[in-house]
């Protein structure tokens, strides 16, 4: 199955965190918060200003973000956890 989002929404892939400190301490999962960075899948055209013009996306697929901890809609698409999130709830794009 294939995700397009609209307008200024994307699709996020939430990055695996780490199981141990960097003590050696093992975290179970039911300590472990959820984490804030993602690798984008999939994003819309873009949002559109009043007069309907278009604005376009600054992030692209294959992006690894930063979003806020509680942002966006959690949803399951072909059995796997996603994160639909507006752009504007993207802090920053992580490079490197």
């Amino acid at each position: 199955m294939k995700f397009v989002p609209l307008y200024d929404r994307v699709l996020v892939k939430r990055v695996d965190e780490v199981n141990k400190t960097s003590g050696g301490i093992i975290i179970p999962d039911t300590a472990k918060e959820k984490p804030c960075e993602g690798i984008v899948e999939a994003v819309g055209t873009g949002a559109r200003t009043e007069d309907g013009k278009l604005i376009p996306m600054t992030v692209k697929v294959g992006d690894r973000v930063l979003f806020a901890k509680w942002s966006g809609s959690e949803v399951k698409l072909n059995g796997d956890d996603r994160l639909i999130i507006k752009e504007s709830e993207i802090l920053g794009i992580i490079e490197g």
